[in-house]
């Protein structure tokens, strides 16, 4: 392996240091090694500025590198001759290509197609690659496999055209295709390294690890400099082996130009291999070294890293100097739900919670989503912020196919935790409704009411508590059931003494409370008070009849 590095840097060094061939640079964009591509046709369009298919590179190197604006500049220098060529006309059609100017790019390349009568395979491959590289809504891929297929009838050796093919027919979500044509592409060059890797992706797709590993393999074995395999199999051991990624990374970083994200990649291993301090140094070292322009994410990975280590005051100040140099387009959802993470870790629950949210909101599954109100949740209760606890596990839960019961017997409590008793009341009343077995609907929808009717004016709760006793006398041997029954008992004995003047009624249900608690001496001396109760309003009553009599036999001895 050691040999294949230093063939790669040899290899390299030798043909980067100056303008070789057209070859070479057409060897250097096979490669995905863009800025050395562009070093070598800048170079060798001020030897050779006639060059048309010089030009028609330079415009591949720069739709790869999705630079427009580089690319409109370029075009805008090519030399008027260049411009009425096949090829010329082939990279001013692919910028219009790319500008969305669908119908000026086809009549420039119909245009190159008719000036060679289609024979002419180079114009032919030029054309389908413009239609593979441009966006999906712009290009026509039926149209390519067309002009690919008389390419093919012209040149049927040419593995090339058969990887183009197959990139073609992978744009179309044809994989039965796709492998077929990198597979004809093999059968021309059984070392193409470019059709086994993109045999590979078809893999990937499909998440099949014995084979996209096996053409990763196959393709660095076939060409030990093709960076874009070795990347493959440093990303799949990234989330496996640090060990053997940290081995094929170095094999891609020789096999590539050297780039900001190399040496972000090469950080980003570190903290992946949880050697936090030694990606804090390299990350501070790069930043040092690249000034102004700074890859934005390494005071991410700078703060991760302190994240890890529990330092949350020096983690927050990397992710703020992060914020302050990404572009808006650049931030992802983890940026968001990392500094929630920080401020909540800190204390700072507003805080925290706003970047939930906007973490939340640029979510797009869905279920990832829930998972942020859930976090909102939590965060909010850890400050005994009851509302806002609620607020997020009602989100949590409307909409969540795994939601539980739990999760909303929590949400109706939350709301009862913050006194709002109404909220609470439906939501526990939806609990009653979903699980009329249960006792929990029944005795928190009845303290609910309990709270909002505190004169005990409309017996609201009375119905919740009759329920409550209906479920729980079932099994008095049940710790709960029994404080439960005790607490209904008690609550339906004091609204029939003092709302409906039922004393009898009243004594009943503290009979019953007493006979679960034998000792509870409230319910026996309010039972003592009832009864004197009902003894004063029997003695009134006969003294009231008593004197009625006597008033009637008044009137009859007149």
């Amino acid at each position: 392996m050691n040999k294949i590095l230093l063939f790669a840097v040899t290899f390299f060094m030798m043909g980067g240091s100056k303008a070789q061939s057209l070859a070479e640079a057409r060897k250097l964009l096979y490669y995905d090694r863009y800025d050395g591509a562009a070093h070598q046709l800048h170079s060798f369009l001020e030897a050779n500025p006639i060059n048309s298919e010089g030009w028609l590179l330079l415009t591949q190197v720069y739709i790869h590198q999705k630079n427009i604006p580089a690319l409109q500049d370029t075009l805008s220098r090519m030399p008027y001759d260049v411009r009425q060529q096949p090829l010329g006309i082939c990279a001013y059609g692919q910028l219009l290509l790319m500008q969305h100017h669908k119908d000026s790019a086809t009549a420039y390349f119909q245009k190159a197609l008719q000036m060679t009568k289609e024979k002419d395979v180079p114009v032919l491959l030029a054309v389908a690659r413009a239609q593979e590289t441009a966006d999906s809504t712009d290009a026509n891929y039926p149209f390519a496999i067309e002009v690919l297929n008389k390419a093919i009838k012209r040149d049927k050796h040419d593995a090339d055209l058969y990887v183009e093919l197959g990139n073609i027919y992978r744009r179309l979500m044809d994989g039965t295709n796709s492998y077929k044509a990198y597979q004809d592409a093999l059968a021309q060059d059984p070392k193409n390294a470019e059709a086994l890797y993109r045999t590979g992706k078809i893999f990937v797709t499909q998440n099949n690890p014995e084979m996209y590993l096996k053409y990763f393999n196959d393709a660095v074995a076939a060409d030990p400099l093709y960076g874009p395999a070795w990347y493959e199999l440093y990303y799949h051991y990234y989330f496996r082996d640090v060990n053997k990624a940290k081995e094929y990374l170095d094999h891609y970083i020789a096999a590539t130009d050297p780039s900001i994200n190399n040496d972000y990649l090469v950080t980003d291993l570190l903290y992946s291999s949880r050697k936090y301090p030694e990606a804090i140094e390299h990350a501070q070292q790069l930043i040092s070294q690249q000034g102004k322009v700074t890859e934005p994410r390494l005071y991410k990975l700078i703060a991760y890293s302190y994240k890890e280590q529990h330092d949350s005051l020096k983690a927050l100040d990397f992710m703020t100097q992060y914020f302050q140099v990404q572009h808006d387009t650049g931030f992802v959802v983890k940026d968001y739900s990392t500094m929630g993470e920080i401020y909540a870790s800190l204390g700072k629950a507003d805080s925290a919670a706003a970047y939930f949210v906007k973490a939340g909101n640029l979510e797009k599954d869905s279920a990832a989503r829930i998972e942020y109100a859930r976090k909102l949740a939590a965060l909010y209760k850890q400050q005994k912020d009851y509302s806002n606890q609620a607020l997020w596990l009602g989100r949590y839960y409307c909409g969540n196919s795994k939601a539980t019961n739990l999760d909303l017997f929590n949400w109706g409590l939350a709301h009862y935790m913050a006194k709002e008793y109404t909220p609470a009341d439906s939501v526990f009343g939806l609990y009653e409704t979903k699980y009329p077995d249960q006792d929990f609907g029944y005795y928190w929808r009845a303290r609910c009411d309990a709270a909002i009717d505190t004169a005990m004016a409309s017996g609201m709760a009375i119905p919740h508590y009759t329920k409550l006793i209906e479920i729980d006398s079932k099994d008095t041997t049940n710790k709960t059931n029994r404080k439960h029954l005790i607490e209904a008992y008690g609550y339906i004995a004091a609204y029939k003494a003092n709302t409906e003047k039922d004393y009898a009624g009243s004594i009943d249900y503290f009979g019953r409370l007493l006979t679960l608690d034998p000792g509870n001496a409230d319910a026996a001396r309010y039972i003592t008070i009832l009864r004197k109760n009902m003894e004063k309003a029997a003695a009134r009553g006969a003294s009231a009849k008593s004197e009625g009599s006597k008033g009637e036999s008044a009137k009859a001895d007149k």
